[in-house]
């Protein structure tokens, strides 16, 4: 099943596809994303991809760097941003959510690959799976596997000491001499690791302010979601996505859960090829990301105005403007009898 569908990447700062840019999946030049509230480079890079845009690389030189080649990472959502506002550590979190039930797509000994999740990936890691609009979080600070602070004015991305000319940002867990500071006047642990374990401590988290006007960087990875074949591969467990697939893109978000305010969503979304023009552009109306049910109703409503659309066009040859009615020319003193 999965060879009839292609993967699209888009992302934007807001739920909504038609407020998304396509990502350029594995180029080193990050997309900018502007908004009221934050300020984004974006770079996602996926092994083996063969995706949109057409003529993407299937790789990313990302991935034949340390640690990402040892742990055979398969995908990356990293970006560098500065928030408008503070936020609380506890309140900034990054995860999954769904605009439309899955309850009764999730498979059988999914309790079991959630736990795996939780002791493997993220134990921070919280939500509902089962509601109607299904959701997985966890706060950004613990959630990301790497975090660099910079400090309060950032530079030009492409002559940030982040920016790889190869692979676009990279960074070790740490920051710039000013965040340093600011990570030993926290106690903050140097590596990734005990980090992660530091904020998982309600009080730690709470005490930790994302500060508005600062540059920070974050990196989402992992060798566990394997986009080639659409398999979720953990320690133990094998989950074959597409078999259980309802047709939802796969979103991550990075929002603010006091506000419930989006700064930040990255959509994975299959297309069939019926649903792509010549260029491998989305036709238009098809680019939402719905369920199965959903976009075969937004197909059919397509093809009903395409279809009236060209009974419209004929029916107009029948007018007497020297245009044709029936094949035979007529001129506006001409009678129709």
């Amino acid at each position: 099943m999965a060879h009839n569908y292609i993967l699209r990447v888009t992302a934007g700062p807001a739920n909504d596809p038609k407020l998304h840019k396509v990502v350029p999946v594995n180029s080193p030049v990050p997309l900018s994303i502007e908004s009221d509230l934050i300020d984004i480079d974006l770079n996602v890079r996926i092994q083996n991809y063969k995706g949109l845009p057409r003529g993407s690389p299937e790789t990313s030189a990302y991935f034949d760097i340390p640690p990402h080649a040892k742990n055979k990472d398969q995908y990356s959502i990293c970006f560098r941003f500065t928030l408008k506002e503070g936020i609380n550590g506890n309140d900034l979190v990054f995860g999954n959510d769904f605009d439309h039930p899955i309850r009764d797509r999730l498979p059988p000994g999914f309790g079991t690959a959630f736990k795996i999740v939780k002791w493997a990936i993220d134990p921070g890691l919280d939500g509902d799976p089962y509601a109607d609009e299904p959701y997985l979080y966890g706060p950004t600070v613990s959630s990301m596997n790497t975090i660099y602070i910079g400090p309060k004015t950032g530079s030009n991305i492409q002559k940030s000491p982040l920016y790889n000319p190869e692979a676009g940002l990279v960074f070790d867990e740490g920051g710039s001499e000013e965040g340093m500071e600011i990570r030993r006047g926290h106690e903050i642990p140097d590596t990734e690791a005990a980090r992660k374990r530091f904020f998982l401590d309600e009080e730690n988290k709470r005490n930790w302010e994302w500060e508005s006007g600062r540059t920070y960087a974050v990196d989402f990875f992992n060798p566990y979601l394997d986009f080639s074949d659409f398999a979720l591969r953990l320690p133990g467990f094998t989950l074959p996505i597409m078999k259980y697939w309802d047709g939802q893109g796969l979103r991550y978000v990075l929002k603010n859960r006091k506000t419930n305010a989006v700064l930040l969503a990255v959509l994975f979304t299959l297309y069939l090829d019926e649903d792509l023009d010549e260029e491998g552009n989305v036709k238009p109306g098809l680019d939402t990301g719905l369920p199965f049910d959903e976009m075969d109703k937004v197909r059919m409503e397509r093809d009903e105005t395409k279809s009236n659309d060209s009974e419209d066009g004929s029916s107009k040859e029948g007018s007497v403007k020297g245009k044709k009615t029936n094949g035979i020319a007529y001129d506006d003193d001409d009678d129709v009898d």
